[in-house]
This record gives structure tokens, sequence and C-alpha cells, in this order.
């Protein structure tokens, strides 16, 4: 392998405006990733104000996390293709408009359309903001630059919970979306002159819109079924026909992408050990993070009758528990390697999560899911060193938006499947449902550690990140 050259390192290292570039696109990242669980706590008032079952407020979450993740490797692409600059800036502005459009919501339709448009905004925003991340640090710095992106991605999402409760207690929930009108201003203005002009590094400006819209709606059909699937029953025709839609709208993807002049991404980059050992880590954890906010908002405000300023402020140390496991991890994956700082943060998640399902009251619940959220955040790094860490620089747009999809997916099916196990404790006629759910993602926990501990390569990213070919 290749490393950069004597001038390009050297280059880097002396331009003292990478930090800063980090800082700007890691707010740009946070408040994407804070509106994926900023809605956690507001969701029982946005049901109450505009008559929302527990199904259509599911989609309140899944629909900004299906569109987020569907269109991202579309995202990556057009970064690869188009210039990461033009399509972060392009990216902020459509998301920042739609925050707009969603705290005005007065029905169902606004509000999950809103949740759609601010989802497109972030599928071109964040993985051109990780391409960018990715070719500006090298060697260690990347390490510390990745540990901090994944910080933020994983403390967004625990003080997305503290912040939706302070907001929704305070000025109203259509606030947990305003509140990104005036961020995204100022980041926006700020990115304009600190993001470098690039060119494009694709070999031709196309983009491979029936690819998107395939894998996109094959992921949307799984979680319609496993939203409904509380409902309508684990084993039913209409969950498993779902299901066999998806698989059928997949394989569809699959061929699309092998048939196409300018495929959405090269399949062939999962068949690399790296690459798909950390999108099936950043899966499970980004499912596991989002299932227990899920979990902990509903079980806090429905269960125990708290408001949504004292469940948001019993979500601080998860935020604390998050940054300091991602922190750690970031510290040490340089020399224990990826596999041990996932299994073991995995394992931490099983534990936690564990604790939260024996439902001996708030405290219980909130140590518990503190632990889990630690734990997770370790992997979260874990994930994206080991998926970013060898991959070459023309490559660094669509392997981002591959590792970001992922993120997204797991939200979604996280939310899916968690909202139907509980479903019968969400809507209040038993506890059981709540037990049900954290033990479920106990057991995900522990299985995804056995299998990081087979699949999740030994490499260090520390001695082995290059930013060459391979």
């Amino acid at each position: 392998m290749s490393g950069p050259s004597a001038g390009e390192a050297g280059a880097v290292t002396a331009d003292p405006r990478r930090w800063r570039l980090l800082a700007l696109l890691g707010v740009a990242q946070f408040m994407l990733i804070l509106d994926v669980t900023v809605v956690a706590i507001a969701l029982p008032h946005i049901g109450t104000d505009l008559g929302l079952e527990r199904d259509t407020l599911t989609w309140v979450v899944s629909a900004y996390t299906l569109v987020f993740g569907g269109l991202m490797l579309l995202g990556g692409r057009a970064a690869d293709l188009f210039g990461a600059r033009r399509v972060v800036l392009t990216g902020l502005l459509v998301f920042t408009v739609a925050s707009l459009v969603t705290g005005l919501a007065e029905n169902a339709a606004m509000v999950i359309g809103g949740r759609v448009a601010q989802g497109l905004g972030a599928a071109m925003l964040s993985p051109a903001a990780l391409s960018v991340v990715t070719k500006t640090f090298h060697g260690d710095e990347r390490n510390k630059a990745l540990g901090i992106w994944s910080a933020l991605g994983g403390g967004g999402s625990a003080i997305g919970v503290l912040l939706g409760g302070l907001l929704t207690a305070g000025p109203g929930w259509q606030w947990v979306f305003y509140i990104n009108v005036p961020i995204g201003i100022v980041v926006f203005a700020a990115l304009s002159r600190t993001l470098p002009r690039d060119l494009p590094t694709g070999p031709t400006a196309r983009l491979d819109v029936p690819g998107a819209l395939l894998v996109t709606a094959g992921t949307g059909t799984a979680i319609y079924a496993l939203i409904n699937a509380g409902d309508w029953g684990w084993l039913d025709g209409r969950t498993l026909g779902t299901l066999a839609g998806a698989v059928v709208l997949y394989a569809l993807f699959a061929v699309v992408q092998r048939t196409v002049k300018s495929p959405l991404m090269d399949l062939r980059i999962l068949t690399r050990r790296p690459v798909a050992s950390g999108t099936f880590l950043i899966l499970v954890a980004t499912a596991l993070m989002i299932a227990v906010f899920f979990l902990g908002s509903f079980y806090l405000q429905h269960h125990q009758g708290y408001g949504a300023l004292r469940t948001g402020l019993l979500f601080l140390p998860v935020a604390l528990a998050t940054i300091v496991g991602a922190q750690v991890a970031g510290q040490v994956i340089g020399t224990a390697g990826g596999r041990k700082v996932a299994v073991i943060g995995l394992l931490i998640a099983a534990v936690g999560t564990g604790v939260a399902a024996l439902g001996q009251g708030p405290v219980t619940v909130v140590v518990g899911i503190s632990l889990g959220a630690a734990g997770i955040g370790a992997a979260f790094v874990a994930s994206s060193a080991t998926a970013l860490g060898q991959v070459a620089h023309h490559e660094a747009g669509t392997a981002s938006g591959l590792l970001s999809t992922f993120h997204e997916f797991g939200a979604a099916l996280g939310v899916a499947v968690v909202s139907s196990i509980a479903a019968a404790s969400i809507a209040g006629t038993t506890d059981a449902g709540f037990t049900n759910a954290f033990t479920f993602a106990a057991v995900t926990a522990a299985v995804a550690a056995l299998l990081a501990l087979v699949v999740v390569p030994s490499l260090k990213p520390g001695a082995g990140v290059t930013t060459g070919a391979h």
C-alpha cells in the first residue's frame, strides 16, 4: 500500500485550519444525528397535538432515518463526482429549510413530509462531510478525528433526548426543529469560507438514481413490516409477505448495480472484510442506541409519568457516558485494534441493556442505558475506524456514504423493531413490553459481540491507516 506523499502529509500537518474545519463539519453532523433522537421525547406531545397514533409516530422517526439512509450512498457518490464542498453546502441548505417546514407542521402529512426533506438534506451532507474528514486527516490524526466524529454521533444521539426534553417542556415541540435554522445559517456561512474548493474525483458525472430508489424502497418496505409486526404478528402472512417484498427489491438493487454504467456502489466493496465488518458494527450499534433511547423516553414518560424536562435531564448521564465511551475507544483503538474495542463495547452494551431490562425503577433503567451507551459509543469508533481505515482516496465519499447508510438504516430498524415489541407498553396496557424490548436489545448486543469476535479484522488502525490505493 502507498501512503500520502511527504508533501501531502506535510501540507496537512502544517494547515491549522483542519481542526477548525473538523469543528464546523462536526457541528453540522451533530445536528443531523441529534435530529434522529431529539424527537424521542417530543413524540408524545406531537402525537397529542396532531392526533397521531403509535404507528404514525414511529414514522416521524423512521421517515427521516429511512430517507437519510436510503439516499446516503447517492450523497456519497455525488461527493465523489461533483466535489464534497458543493454537496456539503447544498445538503446543509436543504436540511435547514426542511427543519423550518417541519416545525410549522399542522398535520401528519406535513410533519412526515418535512422529515423526508430533512432526510434528503442529511443524505447529501453527512457522507460528503465525512469524506472531507477522511481526506483531510491521516495516520494517528485520522484516528483522533474519527474518534471525535464518532463521539459527536453517539453524543448527539443522547444529547438529542436531553435537548428534546428542554425544548418540549419550554417553548414547545416545534422548537426541536426550529433550533436547526439559526445554527444551520451560521454553519453554512462559516463553511462557505472554510471548505476547500475541490475538484470532482469520479470519472464521470452520473448518478444512479434508480439504484438509490430501489435500496430506499427495499428498506422502507422492511421497516413497514417491522413497524406493523407488533399488530399483525411476527409470523403473520402480511409480515412475512412484506419482508419478502423487501428482499425482492434488494435483489433488484443488486442487479441494477451490476448492469448500469455508473452504479451507486461497487458491491465488491462489501467483500472487503474491513468494510463489511465496519458496516455490520455501525448497523448494530445504531439500532441499539436508538432502541434504548426510544424505550427509555417512553418508559420514563408513559410508565413513570415524568414530564419532558425531567426525562430529558435524566438522559444527561447517558449523553456523557456515550461521549466518554467513544473518546476512550478513540484513544486505545490504535494499539488495541478494532476487534477488541468492538467486542468489549458490545459486551458492555449487553450488560447495560440487561440491567435496564430488570425494570426495577427509573434509577435502574437510567443506570443500565447509561452503561449500555458507553459500550455503544465505543462500538461506533470501532465501526468507523475499521471500515474507513484503508479506503483509497477516490473511494472516500462512497465508503463514507456506505457507513452512514448503515448508520441510518440501523436507526430505522431499531426503532421499528422495539416499537413493535413494546407496542402494548407504549399504548399503556401492560409493562411487559418494555422488559421484553430491553431484553431483546441485550441479547442482540451479546450475539453481535460474538459475531464481532469472528468477523472484525485484528488490524490496528494506528499502524495501518493509509490514503493510498490498495
